[in-house]
């Protein structure tokens, strides 16, 4: 019998994740919630029909084993893509001010005539990026060594 995998089976191995349906696309929101990155990090190829992020991401996957060990809380820079892209649009970005940061609450696919639909990133502060799709097809990949997170706290989500 096989079991799934688990967080901890990546050790401190870069990942390199792909989501084609709304269940791996749920893992990779899990990994990019509180995710930053300033609005110089995105890139939208119309040619590639591809549009990017260069994110810093907290590494959710080793967040209670560095807990445990009494290590520090670390992040790493990801490049979140999506791909297939048709059209993109935003709320509550404003692309002039080249000082904005944003964060990443979570990403969702919204399908429309299948397999087409939006991928959407819902931002704090009220702001989303939302992209055309043909269809769904994300990738997550880490592109630096991990490093200490700046405020060494895991991100905190109180309960209303």
């Amino acid at each position: 019998m096989t079991e799934d995998a688990r967080f901890e089976d990546a050790g401190d191995k870069p990942l390199f994740l792909g989501a084609m349906d709304t269940d791996d696309l749920g893992v990779l929101s899990a990994l990019v919630q509180d995710a930053v990155f300033p609005i110089t990090e995105m890139r939208w190829q119309p040619k590639q029909r591809r549009l990017g992020f260069l994110v810093n991401r907290v590494r959710w996957e080793d967040v209670d084993a560095a807990t445990r060990r009494g290590r520090p809380v670390e992040r790493v820079q990801s490049l979140l893509v999506i791909d297939t892209v048709l059209n993109v649009s935003s709320q509550g970005v404003d692309r002039s001010d080249q000082d904005m940061i944003f964060s990443v609450l979570n990403v969702s696919f919204e399908p429309s005539d299948a397999p087409s639909g939006h991928v959407v990133l819902t931002l704090a502060g009220d702001g989303a990026i939302r992209a055309e799709v043909e269809a769904l097809e994300v990738s997550l990949r880490d592109v630096t060594r991990p490093y200490k997170a700046p405020s060494g706290k895991v991100p905190q989500h109180p309960l209303d």
